[in-house]
């Protein structure tokens, strides 16, 4: 697939399968021939005739791609999610999966441009990704769209994200796994949080902490 936004021509993995070899997943072909078809233009013909085994819920079943996407820019939450790309990281794919079950407005690969797209399960289609070549980058246009940076590292100084408050608009920006967030990360953010462990580890991925991250926000701003 082309990303609209970073230009970048790179198929996704194969389309969800279910872990029971005999179990399909999704549904056939619309009963009744194209002569039952419905007449809705956010429907794909190839779909309505063979069948639609994307890893989507029931409401987008049949749909076309740019019509699932052109639906969830109506109702896209105002927090994007940010995460550094020195190495590339496999817990990207994972930031772009749950960035998406959220309805995350974008999702900005700070760093690196090529990331890996194997764990995000094909989700890049329908989540917009967005490029910066630098966390100075990053850091304009999240000021000149009003945003708020939100570091997340569990380094000196960084409130609980238990008990902070975070801004409605804002970035939630995170670090590789390991070495989390660079020293211009943290600079470069208007609040630094930190989420609570207490094992023996000094640290999660990357993938885990924006999964708690972002559904913090959605406990504090977005909760149905």
């Amino acid at each position: 697939m082309t990303s609209r936004l970073t230009g970048e021509d790179e198929p996704g993995p194969t389309e969800w399968a279910s872990g029971e070899p005999d179990r399909e997943v999704g549904v056939g072909p619309w009963p009744g021939g194209p002569g039952a078809w419905p007449d809705d233009p956010r429907l794909d013909p190839e779909l309505l005739a063979a069948g639609d085994r994307r890893n989507v819920v029931d409401r987008y079943r049949y749909w076309r791609r740019e019509a699932i996407v052109a639906d969830l820019d109506t109702r896209r939450h105002p927090f994007h999610v940010a995460i550094e790309n020195l190495r590339h990281d496999a817990n990207i794919g994972t930031v772009v999966r749950t960035a998406n079950a959220f309805t995350a407005a974008a999702v900005h690969i700070v760093g690196r441009r090529r990331w890996n797209r194997r764990g995000a399960m094909v989700t890049d289609r329908y989540q917009h990704v967005m490029h910066h070549p630098d966390v100075a980058d990053l850091a304009g246009w999240a000021r000149d769209e009003g945003l708020a940076i939100v570091a997340v590292d569990n380094g000196p100084g960084a409130a609980p994200l238990e008990t902070a408050a975070l801004p409605r608009r804002c970035v939630l920006l995170f670090g590789q796994e390991g070495p989390g967030l660079t020293a211009e990360a943290v600079a470069a953010a208007d609040l630094v949080v930190s989420i609570a462990q207490f094992g023996s580890t000094r640290s999660i991925n990357a993938g885990v902490a924006a999964g708690i991250a972002m559904h913090a926000w959605i406990r504090e701003h977005g909760a149905p």
